[in-house]
């Protein structure tokens, strides 16, 4: 059985499909169709909904896709749609901002755009013009009544320094988080019906063995990537294990030399130690998906899906990252560089999984450069994906990893370009021999993102903006305003 509050409604599930996404949820079984169903894939915002869960002594509010978010994955939280919010004889402070904004064109896209507004209000007591377009850059309006949208945002938070409507919020919260504690405290939480399963362990060693019993269960933390075989291609998924429970793989921490960063911390979370450290890879989570699409995935997953186009793993390579691998018995730790070993294949032996990722911290000798390229700025796949990581001894290039997204089956280092520079003057000459040898790493396909010659142009093109930027020539940063 699975608990959740549902807006202030108490839930109690035992017997659902376990691929079940919380949009059909909301939409056929609890007759709230405020949200809407507009791509089935995280990507427009139409069914944006807003999940708050207990952090310490507080509220966590996030926006989240339901259309991408399976049911299970709500156990022990408090599911807020637009239905939520108001009364029957008056708008939330949200919903009247829109409306005196004349921010409603068709409608389909405003219950989206209001769940969005309501968990940067619950999250931000006064959020910058940047904070307000990142919350709102899950939600597309296809009547492109932005301008309103946006004032209408503003005018909110100029009516945030109510301290009537904070106190309200703040009392409401203790109230749920008494109500949330009592539903986490409950000893096995499934759903389950005849052959089909959704699991949700707390720990690594439960998780281990029900791996071991059900071999052939799908792991799921964020679920941005997994639940579109459902969405989309209309698979069915029979058993289902979540690890969103387990306390050990949230874990990030700052430790002496290096990063931990627990394999189901989603971007969102590990986005600002990052950015601490390695701005160059915090530039490109920020445009890896929507905020909505960031507070679910989790860098873990990225990792484990052993896409060719992923984002993260060209970072971890360069960095040299380890991954934390376990087996309820043992754990094994591995140079990330030997995870991949083929499409989509990994280096996991049956029963593994990841449990955390290892970055190193950078020194006052470290240089950190990554880019990408894709046909939009914000929200899409990669073509080509490219970061460097470099030391320097005595204008010489002393250190040197290059690694590559989009251009080969899995992401990898470019070792012959890698090995024509190491120990070489950091100068022109240098890089166009770089250029020259990165044909030797890499053979990239064509596809309907980009032609292999426009890869390989542009994976050489960017090396060589490297060099520019480091040596001060062309410091260039895009963004995407410019």
């Amino acid at each position: 059985m699975i608990r959740f509050l549902r807006n202030d409604t108490p839930v109690a599930i035992q017997a659902l499909p376990p691929d079940l996404t919380l949009l059909q949820y909301l939409r056929d079984q609890a007759g709230l169709t405020g949200s809407k169903e507009g791509c089935a894939s995280g990507d427009c915002g139409a069914c944006t909904v807003v999940i708050a869960e207990v952090a310490g002594t507080k509220l966590q509010y996030r926006s989240c896709n339901a259309c991408i978010t399976l049911l299970g994955a709500i156990h022990g939280k408090q599911i807020i749609t637009v239905e939520g919010l108001g009364k029957i004889n008056a708008l939330h402070p949200v919903q009247q901002a829109m409306v005196d904004q004349h921010a409603s064109q068709c409608g389909f896209c405003t219950p989206g755009i209001v769940m969005s507004l309501y968990a940067l209000q619950c999250n931000q007591a006064q959020a910058s013009p940047s904070q307000i377009e990142q919350a709102l850059a899950g939600n597309l309006c296809r009547c492109t009544g932005y301008r309103p949208i946006l004032r209408a945002a503003y005018a909110l938070q100029a009516n945030q320094r109510d301290a009537t409507l904070a106190n309200a919020l703040q009392k409401r919260q203790q109230q749920v988080i008494r109500q949330l504690n009592v539903m986490q405290s409950i000893p096995r939480a499934e759903l389950s019906q005849p052959g089909h399963y959704f699991f949700i362990p707390t720990s690594t060693s439960e998780l281990a063995t029900l791996i071991q019993h059900h071999p052939h269960a799908r792991l799921i933390a964020g679920g941005t990537d997994l639940v579109l075989e459902v969405t989309q291609q209309l698979k069915t998924l029979e058993q289902v294990i979540y690890l969103g429970a387990i306390e050990e793989m949230q874990a990030l921490e700052e430790r002496a030399d290096t990063l931990y960063i627990g394999a189901t911390v989603s971007y969102t979370r590990a986005l600002p130690t990052i950015r601490e450290y390695y701005p160059a890879f915090a530039r490109i989570i920020e445009r890896l998906g929507a905020l909505q699409i960031r507070n679910q995935g989790t860098l873990g997953g990225n990792i484990a899906n052993a896409s060719p186009i992923g984002d993260i793993p060209p970072a971890l390579l360069a960095l040299q990252a380890q991954l934390i691998l376990s087996d309820g018995r043992q754990q094994r730790t591995l140079p990330i560089a030997d995870f991949f070993t083929g499409y989509h294949q990994t280096a996991l032996q049956p029963g593994e999984f990841i449990v955390a990722i290892e970055l190193p911290k950078p020194d006052a000798n470290s240089h950190f450069f990554m880019y990408k390229v894709s046909k939009r700025f914000e929200d899409d796949i990669s073509a080509v994906c490219i970061a460097i990581s470099l030391r320097f001894k005595e204008q010489h290039v002393h250190e040197l990893h290059i690694a590559c997204g989009g251009m080969a089956a899995i992401p990898m280092l470019a070792q012959h370009t890698m090995n024509t520079l190491l120990g070489e003057p950091w100068n022109e000459s240098s890089i166009n021999k770089a250029q020259m040898a990165l044909t030797a790493d890499f053979t990239p396909l064509s596809d309907v993102r980009a032609s292999a010659a426009y890869r390989l142009q542009v994976a050489q093109n960017l090396l060589r903006r490297c060099y520019l930027e480091s040596t001060g020539t062309n410091p260039l940063q895009v963004s995407a305003n410019a």
